[in-house]
């Protein structure tokens, strides 16, 4: 597999080079090339890490969506910084995350839920998410109450559920390599401004 950079050329952006990478794990990638490992932090400083899906990035970060009284949802809330880590491991590919995190607009949230498939939208309401439950068959019942409750009409998003947008600070692309000599390109926010990239090569 040819390198993933080139050291002698001028620095590239890293968020093409991300949507590059993506674009052929969405083609040989069998299940969730979306599908993103997400760390937060409590409060505390405590770590907890979860399976994610992406469902959106652009200029401003990479989207993702959650139940906002779940505990990810309240480490967020407590501690708005977080790391995200892509393993495509039939392309044998790594990108790594970390930045500060923000709530999406409601507008965007609203826009996002109404293109989910009606039984997703259902279950948001239906699930109290990270908390204990007594049994699956409670479960079942509240999606069925719910279901009646909104029949065929509009299901509204619930206040407890929106989206969040990392907008990151250090981008690092892994690519196996043989013997363990991979290759390692670290790109990190030019400071103070945050404008343009700064790119490195790590030793392996």
């Amino acid at each position: 597999m040819p390198p993933i950079f080139n050291p002698d050329a001028p620095a590239e952006d890293p968020l093409a080079l991300f949507h590059a990478w993506l674009a052929e794990a969405e083609e040989k990638e069998v299940n969730d090339p979306n599908a993103v490992a997400l760390a937060t932090a409590d409060a505390q400083g405590r770590p907890s890490l979860r399976m994610v899906l992406l469902k959106g990035s652009d200029e401003r970060g990479f989207i993702f969506y959650t139940n906002l009284e779940s505990r990810k949802g309240e480490q967020l809330i407590a501690n708005p910084r977080a790391a995200l880590l892509f393993h495509w491991k039939s392309l044998r590919r790594q990108v790594r995350l970390e930045g500060p995190v923000e709530p999406l607009a409601p507008e965007e949230a609203d826009a996002y839920f109404e293109s989910r498939p009606r039984q997703s939208r259902i279950g948001a309401w239906a699930s109290q998410q990270s908390r204990p439950l007594e049994s699956r068959a409670l479960l079942e019942n509240r999606v069925a109450q719910y279901s009646e409750t909104y029949g065929v009409g509009r299901i509204p998003r619930p206040p407890h559920w929106s989206g969040f947008i990392l907008a990151p600070q250090r981008i690092e692309f892994w690519q196996d390599g043989a013997f363990r000599l991979h290759d390692r390109l670290l790109y990190k926010r030019k400071e103070p401004e945050g404008r343009g990239w700064d790119k490195e090569r790590l030793y392996p």
